[in-house]
């Protein structure tokens, strides 16, 4: 891989690794993570204690284990970040190649917990969804793809990224789980258009995905289901978008209050893909605006940083990263108030989950490492250096 070393800015000698990753991160950042991660623990507090009362376990059962997955998230986006962009390189491969291997190996180990898709492996205290840590796995290998095209004597990265695409697509929707194969289809289309690639091949890609939803629609009862829902014009109030859409409805602006939010009883997934409608009914738009803010303030501020670097791998990793960061919550939050059909997707580092949790850990995490000041200097030095 390239690395634009010309006219970098020296290091601070024998700085210790610690002082240099807190001077060079992202405060503002990892501070709105640890805000969502605060806010996830809030709602869980109401969400989750009417499920573990269901399921006969102590009120607070799934909120102390969401505090365990959350710890290890951030341990995992604390030290992911400390690593350089050849140590995310490496990450990203072992990611991919374990998770890809996970995924090949569900249809024969894995379980569906009676959702009627095979997506996650169970431990017996816990499970694992591969297809979670597939997303940064993928979006890295396939920013190191697209770079090394563009060196001389490079590999056809661009056509290798294109059949790594058709196959992860493919066993995602073999599981079936289209929403993740949507977040990898966007995340692919991101990098491969920030590389200035040419646009016929995301129009080839996105007929691809138009024909693909055509024949998924016909062959699958599933699919086709949450469609109609989404286009009918009348909303079953029995459902769980029904409950959903009620319950942001009565929270209006400053909601119903803690703890008065009717929801939480009627939905079984209230503390997962709708932890959304859950703050919105007992804090109102009010909370609701902060999340969309926190998530907005992460996502802008690593793209105004990656607008600075030099090195392509970087800027296209981190523009992957970041989107699929940001589209994942957009998709959850969409679903929530029917602007999207129902993904059974989670809200990165707000809603109740391991898998989702830590690996939103790891992508946060790698973005936080391409995103630090760095000492080779911007791509405005060396343009200035050039312009005297």
């Amino acid at each position: 891989m390239t690395e634009m070393v010309h006219g970098t800015l020296p290091l601070r000698a024998g700085e210790p690794v610690l002082p240099r990753w807190w001077r060079t991160i992202d405060k503002w950042s990892m501070a709105a993570v640890l805000a969502l991660f605060c806010i996830g623990l809030l709602l869980g507090l109401a969400a989750s204690v009417p499920l573990a009362e269901r399921n006969n376990l102590p009120s607070f059962h799934y909120v102390q284990r969401q505090l365990a997955f959350g710890l290890a998230a951030i341990a995992a986006m604390v030290c992911t970040s400390m690593m350089d962009p050849r140590q995310i390189r490496r990450l990203g491969v072992v990611l991919f190649l374990v998770a890809f291997i996970g995924l090949m190996l569900l249809p024969f180990f894995g379980t569906n917990y009676g959702k009627g898709a095979v997506r996650w492996f169970s431990l017996g205290f816990g499970s694992v969804q591969p297809s979670e840590f597939l997303k940064p796995g993928f979006i890295i290998v396939t920013a190191w793809l697209i770079a090394a095209a563009a060196d001389i004597n490079g590999p056809p990265g661009r056509a290798w990224s294109f059949g790594l695409l058709i196959l992860v697509t493919a066993l995602l929707v073999l599981q079936p789980d289209f929403g993740q194969a949507s977040l990898v289809l966007f995340g692919w289309g991101v990098v491969y258009f920030v590389s200035g690639a040419p646009m016929r091949i995301l129009l080839v890609v996105a007929s691809l995905v138009v024909a693909g939803g055509t024949v998924a629609y016909n062959s699958s009862s599933h699919f086709a289901g949450r469609i109609n829902g989404f286009l009918s014009a009348e909303i079953d109030p029995r459902t769980q978008i029904g409950y959903a859409t009620t319950a942001i409805q009565n929270g209006g602006f400053f909601g119903t209050g803690v703890g008065e939010g009717q929801v939480k009883w009627q939905l079984p997934d209230a503390h997962t893909d709708f932890i959304i409608a859950v703050a919105a009914e007992e804090y109102g738009l009010v909370l609701v605006s902060l999340i969309i803010l926190l998530y907005g303030t992460i996502v802008i501020r690593s793209l105004m940083r990656l607008t600075r670097e030099r090195d392509p791998f970087i800027r296209l990793a981190g523009a992957g990263l970041a989107c699929i960061f940001s589209v994942q919550a957009m998709i959850n939050m969409g679903v929530a108030v029917r602007l999207l059909p129902t993904k059974g997707m989670t809200l990165p580092f707000v809603s109740y989950g391991g898998s989702s949790v830590v690996a939103a850990g790891l992508t946060v995490g790698a973005l936080f490492a391409l995103t630090r000041h760095r000492p080779q200097g911007e791509i405005s030095n060396l343009l200035l250096r050039r312009g005297r």
